[in-house]
């Protein structure tokens, strides 16, 4: 079990991330339009998983408009973002925002999700959602990086994760 923070308090979080090197386990999740979405979708390009709790928090949102800021100059690849959020919340940040580079996706039918990648949140108020990470897949959906953010308030490490998606 990993644990995090969330404004210093301890949360502790469903099994262990995958390791690098590791394949990522299948997926099944909602895009905007309400349709199922699995990696195979993605399938020959390499993927970057912005996974968060939700958009309607300020550190979520300005992930959300990082990711797909930076993503528009990356050929090739996607940029995932994942959260509990419905996709009718989803398409309103998005609409609201501008986001275009990036595939939003929920877990209102994939909650297994949290728990295949290890980033369920089992204690505290945000139990039930996911814990912030990022994990970046190649074209083969081997994982190539990750971060689990020790504190769920702060950013990832935009930087180094979009330096392994190209």
């Amino acid at each position: 079990m990993s644990t995090v923070t969330l404004r210093g308090q301890e949360i502790q979080v469903f099994g262990e991330m995958l390791p690098v090197g590791s394949d990522a386990p299948g997926l099944r999740l909602v895009g905007l339009d309400l349709a199922d979405v699995t990696l195979h979708d993605f399938a020959g390009r390499k993927k970057l998983l912005n996974i968060f709790p939700s958009i309607d928090t300020p550190t979520c949102a300005m992930s959300v408009r990082k990711f797909n800021e930076r993503a528009a100059a990356i050929d090739g690849a996607a940029v995932l973002c994942v959260s509990a959020d419905l996709p009718f919340a989803q398409k309103r940040f998005c609409g609201a925002e501008g986001i275009a580079n990036v595939t939003m996706l929920s877990l209102m039918r994939g909650r297994q999700f949290g728990k295949d990648y290890g980033l369920l949140i089992e204690t505290g108020p945000m139990a039930g959602l996911t814990a912030r990470a990022v994990i970046v897949l190649d074209a083969d959906n081997r994982i190539v990086y990750s971060e689990l953010v020790p504190e769920i308030g702060n950013e990832p490490d935009y930087d180094t994760a979009l330096a392994a998606l190209v």
